[in-house]
This record gives structure tokens, sequence and C-alpha cells, in this order.
């Protein structure tokens, strides 16, 4: 069994944030058999919305690996998971979003910081170029807030004293609770392995990522320095190479 774990934003998807551009790889993926699973700091919403339009059913990691969403009846066997939730079986591994946003909301002011939680849709738009229907799906956070600015540095470490966990991305950072985009996947690749034996791939392009290209077998980087990784230029390379 084939098992692809692909970021999106800047990985699958483009500066437009069009799921257009993906269809060719993600066709590409499907015709080889792997089994497709986002792992991305975007929220549950906005990965459904990718899911449909790119016609994906798999599970998926959001927020940075704080939580793993498998939908009822994929997999023909038990096991453990948090809560579940209209249609899916979900695996929590994160902190939930309020005891994250209220320290955030502590240091706000001090550090000068702009967050999902404090900024208005037109604010995020300007921030990240989302399109007003992504913007507000990603102010539906359930795990993690996004820092797009600040004004002071020295937050870092007053979010990491207060049990949190602060990443980078190929543009923000994301604060979590003590999980990992890597954790998770791992997770998954065991729930596989209770199937069939596991041959897993990765493509990630911030430095989120690495623990995801840790964990796998053939992990893919894009313009990201990872010496496990083999670099490529855009995910369409990958075509080529698997």
């Amino acid at each position: 069994m084939k098992v692809i774990f692909l970021d999106l934003d800047k990985t699958l998807i483009g500066d437009d944030y069009s799921p257009e551009p993906a269809k060719d790889i993600v066709s590409f993926l499907k015709e080889k058999g792997f089994k497709i699973i986002f792992n991305s700091s975007k929220t549950r919403v906005e990965q459904e919305y990718y899911r449909r339009a790119l016609n994906v059913a798999d599970p998926f990691i959001v927020e940075n690996g704080s939580a793993i969403y498998i939908p009822k009846g994929y997999f023909n066997f038990d096991f453990p998971y948090s809560r579940e939730e209209r249609d899916y079986y979900v695996i929590e591994l994160g902190t939930k979003y309020e005891i994250i946003r209220k320290v955030l909301d502590e240091i706000g002011t001090q550090f000068g910081l702009k967050y999902y939680g404090n900024s208005t849709t037109e604010e995020i738009i300007e921030f990240t170029g989302l399109p007003k229907e992504l913007a507000e799906l990603a102010m539906k956070r359930e795990y993690s807030e996004t820092i797009f600015k600040w004004e002071r540095n020295g937050f870092q470490k007053y979010i990491e004293q207060r049990n949190l966990k602060i990443t980078k991305g190929s543009r923000f950072y994301t604060v979590t609770g003590n999980t990992d985009k890597g954790k998770a996947a791992k997770m998954l690749i065991d729930l596989y392995s209770k199937i069939e034996k596991v041959e897993s791939y990765a493509v990630g392009d911030g430095e989120n990522d690495i623990p995801m290209l840790e964990v796998v077998d053939h992990p893919f980087a894009i313009n990201l320095p990872c010496k496990r990784a083999k670099n490529i230029k855009t995910i369409k390379e990958l075509m080529g190479v698997i």
C-alpha cells in the first residue's frame, strides 16, 4: 500500500489558493494507487473544501498535526479515537483552540500580535491573500492559531513557557499544543499497517513539515533544506520520480 502525505499551502496549492492546478497531480497519484492524506496547518472546513474540489476521500490531518479526521467506515477494524463528529472519527493530539487563544490574548497587545482571533475578515484577506470564502473558513479554528505579524520579538519564548508549541510555516507562525505533523502521520501509517505493509511518501515546503518528512520512507522537500529529503522545485516533479 502506498500512502502520501501532502502539505497544502505552497505545496499542493499555489499562491492564488485555487485547487484547479492541483487536479493533475491528484489524478496522477490516484492512478498510481496512492492513499492521499492532506497534512496541513489548515482547518477542517478548509480541508473539506479542497477534498471536495479534488475528490479526495482519505483521512486528513488538520492544524499542524493537532487532529486526524478519519471517515466513518474507512477502516474495517476498531481503533481508539477521541470523539465522533458527523461523518468522522476524530483522533485529537493537540490543544483546544480556546486555550491557545487565551494565551495569545494575554500578550497580544504587549507584542503587537495579529492572529485570526483578533483580526477582521478584511485584515485576514490582506495578510493571507485568501479569497473571502476561504478566509471565513480559516477563521473556524479548533486547535491552533496563526500569527500573521508582530511588532516586538520575544513572544515565541513566552508561548513555549506556557507549554505550547510555535512553528514556522512557509510564511507565518502556527501555535499548537505539543504535537506536530510527523506525530500524526506516524499514527496514520500505523493504522494503515494493520491492513498491509505501507510504503510512505510526503511532500512539504516549510519548517513545520520537517517532522512529517522524517517519519516517511520517501520524503520530498520543495525548496526546503532537509538532509533526509529529496529536493524538488514543484510538486509536479513527483510525476517523474515516483
